[in-house]
C-alpha cells in the first residue's frame, strides 16, 4: 500500500516537530491560507467521518513553504547574459 499525501504530510509534521500554528505560518510564506480545522481534518484517520484527503496542490504548497522556512527566501537571480555586460557588442 503506497503512502498517500496525508501520510507524507503527517510524517513531515512529526519529523520537523511542527505544531498547527507552525504549519499555518509555513503556508503563509507561500500566500496559501489554511485554517486549523482544515489541518485537523487532514490529520485524522481515514475511517473518521470528517477525514479530508490531502490534495496535491495542498501538499505542494506546504513543501514550497517548508523550503522557505528552512532555507530562507531564494535570492534574486543575477542575469548572466553577456550582451548586457558589453553594450557595444
Amino acid at each position: 500500500m503506497p503512502l498517500t499525501n496525508n501520510d507524507t504530510f503527517k510524517k513531515l509534521r512529526v519529523a520537523h516537530k511542527l505544531r498547527d500554528d507552525d504549519i499555518i505560518k509555513i503556508f503563509a510564506l507561500v500566500d496559501f491560507k489554511v485554517t486549523k480545522s482544515e489541518l485537523s481534518a487532514i490529520f485524522r484517520k481515514e475511517d473518521h467521518p470528517k477525514y479530508v484527503e490531502c490534495g496535491d496542490q495542498f501538499l505542494r504548497n506546504f513543501l514550497n513553504g517548508l523550503i522557505i522556512h528552512l532555507r530562507g527566501p531564494m535570492p534574486p537571480k543575477k542575469d548572466n547574459n553577456p550582451k548586457d555586460k558589453n553594450p557595444t557588442a
